[in-house]
């Protein structure tokens, strides 16, 4: 596409304030953004009518690893499952401070006093979208296809990560048997009853839990992985399941080319369902998106494209093109140019453009493995090595220059919006003190024993940290500013270059030293991100692989306690022996500035859940021609 072929009064809005050379010199890029152009051209040309397809497009910036709620873990993958599959509940779209609903269950759970027995009733007459494992039979939905995706996560045959949700609530019966195979390598027995999950009738689900868990309720609202699948389906399918989801959802899988492109398109045998919400009284937001939109059925697009582009800068320009509706978190290479003073550029605010900016309920951390020879362990010359690490790593100028301002120091391991979060905490671990790291290396016996200017460790052998990446500029950015932070301290890196699916594979096997990742709360509880250091999710969130006897004791604890004030002093407590051994460098939580053109009717920013696409509609008369 060359300059000419961008629309004029587009072109002109544009100019005012980007340069034309950098859009002309990036617009080759674009094209890597898989059946956009095509797409868009159709529905931007002269035969778009009223029967036209309503379509949402847009791009995810890390690929996808597949579509199987057991055995997802990525964040992008887990932006297209509950679309796909529902759980038992789900938030308000519009409700702040969050607050719960039924989706498939009829109504909130009745739950006994002591917090351990939840029984759920759902919705008759739910269907599975067509497959033909259902040998052309319509198939409800009933409360054993629950029993039977719950069991999904513990068979360590499918060695989810997110078995640590089930495990915390240690659901009666359920547990003891993964053990129990897990010593005996036998297969899991589907049909074998577990006394604390059961199907009391074809519409009625009840659980027993072990402990008291008072939160259990926020497990059962993540359509992204504790939606129902059918037996059959993963049956028919078998090692193939990623590819081929099949659940109760507004949209059903279409077309996906791995790493490049996921279209869904609308369920058409989806059950009725409108479009309503309880924003507070003062949300002005809320009540005028509940005001324009209360009562339509849901979903409102007819199709969505999600094209993967993994490089800022072809996919910033691909939506300012008009390619796709919305940015998806602005890529913080473009922010000043954007959002300068915190307020949409003026040549922007000419196309109509519509901008919201959030503090987002994550945080970016570098893990060690602490089963590592170098980098893990827990003797005093160990844990130096990591607390020098974090005192030498200037995570304010990763903050200011590579993602220019658009995120906040962490202080600790917990969430934005979670328990156990403080906006106005100071934490020594946070700090960057290159003269103190210097001092600790010294001290524990990390020097230059043979004059090359790198230090060795202990025992003589080369210090050297090998850290996993992605190809990406933007990642680059932060690998230098790192590099030179170790430099300066006389410790030598060597990056290891992988696609983040392969780095994160690797990750889970514990055969890797460190790696910068990110996290994003699933729930208003802290005790996920506390869980990131239990030693019982080794393998799974627990990335570092960390033990501690007494955090572990305090996840435990923490689990069954109701929130309050005992509750949060063990939240606080875990944190400051997190700080001591240092198994992980909490660096940030970011802002998030998403953007959307005029079309993007009813978009709002999640916050713990996933499933938008269903909340908002495409006005094809606001498209810009």
């Amino acid at each position: 596409m060359t300059n000419k072929q961008i629309p004029a009064a587009r072109r002109q809005a544009l100019q005012a304030g980007l340069s034309l050379a950098l859009l002309v010199a990036a617009t080759p890029g674009l094209a890597t953004a898989p059946q956009a152009t095509t797409a868009t051209s159709a529905a931007t040309s002269a035969a778009t009518s009223a029967a036209s397809p309503k379509v949402l497009r847009y791009a995810f910036r890390i690929a996808e690893t597949g579509f199987d709620p057991a055995r997802v873990s990525d964040l992008y993958s887990r932006s297209v499952t509950p679309h796909i599959f529902e759980g038992l509940y789900t938030y308000d779209h519009l409700a702040r401070p969050t607050q719960l609903k039924p989706l498939i269950a009829t109504a909130m759970p009745e739950i006994s006093d002591d917090f351990k027995t939840f029984v759920i009733r759902i919705r008759p007459g739910v269907f599975f979208t067509d497959d033909p494992a259902f040998k052309g039979k319509p198939r409800e939905l009933v409360a054993e296809d629950f029993v039977y995706s719950f069991k999904r996560f513990a068979d360590p045959a499918n060695n989810s990560s997110a078995w640590s949700d089930l495990a915390e609530a240690d659901v009666v019966g359920l547990t003891a048997y993964r053990n129990e195979l897990l010593k005996s390598k036998k297969p899991f027995d589907y049909d074998r009853p577990i006394e604390g999950l059961r199907a009391l009738d074809r519409y009625t689900l009840q659980f027993k839990l072990r402990g008291t868990r008072p939160r259990f309720v926020y497990t059962l609202a993540q359509s992204d992985l504790f939606g129902a699948v059918p037996r059959e389906v993963v049956e028919a399918h078998g090692g193939t399941v990623m590819e081929h989801p099949v659940g109760t959802g507004p949209f059903v899988l279409k077309q996906w080319r791995r790493s490049s492109l996921i279209v869904l398109e609308k369920n058409p045998n989806y059950r009725e369902r409108y479009y309503d919400a309880e924003p507070a009284a003062d949300d002005a937001e809320g009540q005028a998106l509940l005001a324009r939109l209360k009562g339509r059925r849901l979903p409102m697009v007819d199709r969505v494209e999600v094209a993967i582009i993994e490089e800022n800068q072809p996919r910033w320009l691909s939506f300012l093109n008009g390619q796709f509706d919305l940015v998806y978190q602005l890529p913080e290479d473009f922010i000043n140019q954007v959002m300068p003073q915190g307020k949409l550029a003026p040549n922007l605010q000419k196309l109509g453009l519509q901008s919201w900016r959030t503090l987002n309920s994550d945080v970016l951390f570098t893990v060690f493995n602490m089963e590592d020879p170098v980098v893990g362990g827990y003797t005093p010359e160990q844990v130096a090595l990591r607390r020098a690490i974090a005192l030498g790593t200037d995570v304010e100028r990763e903050r200011t220059l590579a993602r220019r301002g658009q995120a906040m120091r962490a202080q600790s391991f917990y969430l934005p919006n979670t328990t156990g979060f403080d906006a106005n905490e100071h934490s020594p671990a946070s700090e960057y003190d290159p003269a103190r790291a210097k001092a600790l290396l010294d001290l524990y016996g990390y020097k230059d024993v043979d004059g090359d200017g790198w230090r060795e460790r202990p025992d003589g052998q080369p210090l050297l940290l090998e850290a996993m990446t992605t190809p990406d500029a933007f990642q680059r950015q932060i690998d230098e500013i790192w590099q030179k932070n170790m430099a300066a301290l006389g410790i030598k890196v060597r990056f290891k270059v992988g696609k983040w699916p392969e780095n994160y594979k690797a990750l889970r096997a514990g055969k890797y030293q460190l790696w910068w990742l990110g996290t994003s709360a699933s729930t208003p509880d802290g005790l996920d991100s506390l869980g990131r250091h239990a030693s019982e999710r080794i393998g799974q969130n627990n990335h570092a692989r960390f033990r501690n006897k007494q955090l572990d004791e305090l996840f435990t604890r923490a689990s069954a306690l109701p929130d309050g004030p005992e509750r949060l002093a063990l939240l606080n407590e875990a944190k400051r022996i997190a700080a001591a051994y240092m198994p992980y460098i909490n660096r940030l939580h970011r802002y998030y500035t998403d953007l959307a053109q005029p079309q993007l009717i009813g978009y709002r920013r999640t916050v713990f859940w996933q499933n938008w696409w269903e909340y908002v509609d495409i006005d094809e008369s606001l498209r810009a021609r």
